[in-house]
């Protein structure tokens, strides 16, 4: 947003007015005209004070500067993000009771809209928010050719967890065109490569729990159980990645020890129902 648009005016409005030594200077200059009367003085002539219509047109500027300052400072930001609970703007699940239905399309990332990625679906409960993924991490700045891998969508609930949808490119991965995630190779592989992603900070072999492999309409899924410790998105994370295209999504779901204990079950409803 280019500053000079939207502050510029507000500025020039609010700006000082005049110091006291040229207030004084202007007071006691004579107009060139002649338009404004004299009054004899001991002394000499001395000017008479400004007319009235520029003293009003002169609080009238300060007046509107005032009001178009305080306006603009009640009015949101463009740039924050209301956090809306998704249960107010998504459809309901028709296959999963309770949940409401989120399916990404090229208006939500970039990468969507360069076609980097291809749509994807889940299903979330309805009290939980989108947040806002910061611009570093979203690919926003490296589309349509990014070299590591960045961050989607993300949505959570306080009490609940979180969950973000996380794109690699293909050739990070492997240098066969189109791969399936099968030619990448076993689950374990997989995640020993995209493990951080999933824990935000390191992966360790030993905090796999659990892995799995399902096909659905045609799509390869692996599926992954971490606990984690040290992990810096929650102790407990599920994982779910497919490759697609030029990309391999993955789907993490992750969790604190608190949330974990009262929120399993529905994370791992999330979790599956994740496609792409």
């Amino acid at each position: 947003m280019a500053s000079s648009s939207v502050f510029s005016p507000i500025v020039h409005a609010l700006r000082p007015s005049a110091s006291c030594s040229e207030r004084s200077s202007a007071a006691h200059a004579v107009p060139a005209d002649n338009s404004a009367a004299t009054v004899v003085v001991a002394g000499g002539a001395a000017p008479r004070p400004a007319p009235l219509a520029a003293i009003v047109s002169h609080r009238r500027e300060l007046l509107l500067g005032t009001a178009l300052s305080a306006a603009f400072l009640r009015a949101p930001m463009p740039a924050v993000a209301r956090e809306v609970e998704v249960g107010a703007v998504l459809p309901p699940a028709p296959s999963n009771p309770g949940f409401v239905f989120f399916k990404a399309t090229p208006k939500d990332t970039p990468a969507l809209r360069a076609g980097n990625v291809q749509p994807y679906e889940f299903v979330l409960p309805p009290t939980w928010k989108q947040t806002r993924v910061a611009n570093i991490l979203s690919g926003n700045y490296c589309q349509p050719k990014c070299a590591e891998p960045w961050v989607e969508v993300k949505f959570e609930d306080d009490k609940q967890g979180k969950v973000q949808v996380v794109a690699s490119p293909l050739i990070r991965l492997t240098n066969k065109p189109n791969a399936t995630i099968e030619d990448i190779g076993s689950p374990e592989r997989l995640i020993a490569s995209l493990g951080p992603f999933v824990t935000g900070n390191t992966f360790d072999s030993d905090e796999l729990i659990d892995t799995s492999v399902e096909k659905i309409d045609g799509q390869t899924y692996y599926s992954y159980y971490l606990e984690t410790p040290l992990a810096l998105t929650g102790s407990h994370n599920l994982a779910k990645a497919t490759a697609k295209g030029s990309t391999v999504v993955l789907f993490v779901a992750s969790a604190s020890d608190k949330q974990w204990q009262s929120s399993e079950k529905v994370l791992k409803t999330i979790v599956d129902s994740f496609q792409v």
